[in-house]
């Protein structure tokens, strides 16, 4: 009942990527995504970090456009098509992966097949070969792959940059560096409040790509003096880049605003789904599948060096397929290499007894709160305080420190040990920081039916899919209103703090938005009437774009207008 009477909420009128044929882009995407001629990418050229890494694996269209060069050459080619296989193999089932790795060795180690891969020494083979028989590991062809990636990193890296297909690149970086304002987003109703303003929903105007915006309203930053605070969430958000933690894509500000523009989750919090769809609670399978993503996304945090603190139901949001997100990381940290720190932040009731007693720690804390979200998950409430107990919060400590939690019938003896390892009060004891991390909550038998490398590939079906038509969250009418911050005033000492907020878009989402928006398919053509494109020809300049009579006439007044707004009026009834 209660669902229903919120079905006609807030995320009902967004559009769903509508806009016909364009996909919700404007009518002028192809102005807002139009390539610089190459000449105005000389400074980029001479700038850019020439490291293999980040431009030919971790940037998706610097990946592309690399692997389009390999394509030109059959030796590099046999090279790429070995790595695919190889991913192939390691995402394969259980069942299948022995098959698989044999399949990879018969294609390219068999019958001299080999001869265009770069010298792979036969005992390296062999010792592949024969792991396959006794285990078929995902890490199987972890040596094979090492020789190829260090072949590709060298002599094939330096003559793609002197190739088109790395000119092509500067011209999308170029294009990703450009100015992000308001006027780049349409900009949709709020979905809900933060602490220093509202989230609402919005979508790329060039892509039609959704988004939610998360406002911090430069006053009420200011008053409470949460600038450290918002630029250490920002350059956090900036710096991880995980399918199981909201991803920060574009950073810009308003006159009034900082905005932050992040994945939209439409399917509700945990909280919202524990304890607002029928009987609280989920069953064991739903539980421990939300659990495996959560400990991925912890994974990346942790391999970044960051501690999240502030694990619990409300941060765990689902995307429209029911796949989690950690979201809201105001309280993570990075933790430099061999140091620990102190902090007695979090939750009431999710803190882990080594922050309530301000010891120093690592990334134990976030080890406690898995387990405290896998007790609510399975028991209908959290472990050491009853669902709106009125108690004090030093009672609530107490108990964090001094009392071990009971378990219903709801829980199997596996649910049970598990949250008891990961609910050890001494931080020394708990599943997760014996030197192993992730790996040794992931080898927990609980998770025994888990592939965790399709897992992370985003191949396993949810067991829960949101309904599209119902919204998961509040009514939007209940969603208070902020009141206006009186008494503070913007200055030009604030400049500094914004200046560093502010960088626009955020490289890997941006190229990843391309990407999977067609616009990069759609605008990376090479040549035109069997010549290069003249964005890509150092001899032919750029053409300057042909303007009407009535460009000329009113050019002065439309300085005056928002950037593409002429063709993105919105009705009002969709507001």
């Amino acid at each position: 009942a209660d669902l229903q009477q919120i079905v006609t909420n807030n995320l009902l009128c967004l559009p769903r990527g509508g806009g016909g044929k364009r996909n919700g882009r404007s009518k002028k995407w192809k102005e807002m995504l139009k390539l610089p001629h190459i000449s105005q990418c000389e400074e980029l050229r001479r700038t850019i970090e020439r490291d293999y890494t980040s431009l030919c694996e971790k940037q998706p269209i610097g990946r592309l456009l690399f692997r389009q060069y390999c394509d030109t050459r059959p030796e590099l080619k046999r090279c790429i098509e070995f790595m695919d296989a190889v991913a192939t193999y390691q995402l394969a089932p259980d069942e299948e992966r022995r098959d698989c790795g044999l399949n990879v060795l018969d294609t390219y180690f068999n019958n001299g097949s080999a001869a265009h891969l770069p010298d792979i020494p036969l005992e390296v083979v062999a010792g592949c070969r024969e792991r396959l028989e006794q285990s078929p590991c995902k890490e199987l062809f972890d040596d094979c792959t090492k020789i190829v990636r260090d072949y590709l990193s060298g002599v094939p890296f330096s003559s793609y940059q002197e190739s088109m297909y790395f000119s092509r690149f500067l011209q999308w970086k170029w294009l990703e560096r450009q100015p992000v304002t308001k006027n780049t987003f349409r900009h949709y109703r709020v979905l809900g409040k933060g602490g220093f303003g509202e989230v609402c929903a919005c979508q790329v105007r060039a892509t039609g790509k959704m988004y939610a915006c998360k406002k911090l309203e430069k006053k009420r930053v200011k008053k409470r003096k949460g600038e450290a605070m918002a630029l250490n969430e920002k350059r956090i958000l900036e710096k991880v880049n995980s399918s199981f933690v909201v991803s920060l894509a574009y950073a810009y500000e308003t006159k009034d605003a900082l905005c932050l523009v992040l994945t939209i989750m439409n399917g509700g919090d945990l909280k919202f789904h524990i304890y607002n769809m029928g009987n609280s609670g989920f069953d064991e399978q739903r539980a421990i599948f939300y659990a495996a993503e959560i400990c991925c996304g912890l994974e990346d945090l942790h391999r970044e060096r960051i501690v999240y603190r502030d694990l619990k139901p409300e941060n765990i949001l689902l995307d429209d397929r029911g796949h989690i997100r950690i979201s809201d990381l105001g309280l993570a940290v990075q933790i430099p290499e061999g140091e620990t720190i102190r902090g007695r932040v979090g939750t009431v009731g999710y803190m882990a007894p080594e922050v309530i007693q301000n010891e120093s720690y690592t990334f134990s804390p976030d080890w406690w709160g898995l387990g405290c979200l896998i007790f609510e998950m399975i028991q209908g409430q959290s472990p050491f305080r009853k669902r709106k107990e009125r108690v004090k919060r030093e009672e609530v400590d107490r108990r964090v420190r001094e009392d071990h939690e009971e378990y219903s019938d709801k829980f199997s003896e596996e649910a049970k040990d598990i949250c008891r390892q990961l609910l050890a009060k001494d931080p020394k004891e708990r599943l997760g920081c014996q030197g192993r991390g992730a790996a040794e909550v992931k080898g927990h038998p609980i998770f025994r039916n888990i592939n965790f490398k399709r897992l992370e590939a985003n191949m396993l079906d949810p067991p829960f899919c949101p309904d599209p038509r119902a919204v998961y969250c509040k009514d939007v009418l209940d969603i208070e209103q902020f009141s206006t911050v009186k008494g503070v005033n913007l200055d030009p000492t604030d400049d500094d703090f914004y200046h560093k907020f502010v960088t626009g878009s955020v490289s890997i989402p941006w190229q990843n938005e391309m990407i999977e928006m067609e616009c990069f398919k759609e605008i990376n053509i090479y040549e035109t009437d069997g010549k290069l494109c003249s964005d890509l020809d150092v001899n032919r300049p750029n053409p300057p774009p042909k303007r009407g009579f009535f460009y000329r006439l009113f050019r002065r007044e439309v300085c005056f207008k928002s950037g593409y707004s002429d063709d993105e009026i919105e009705e009002p009834s969709r507001l």
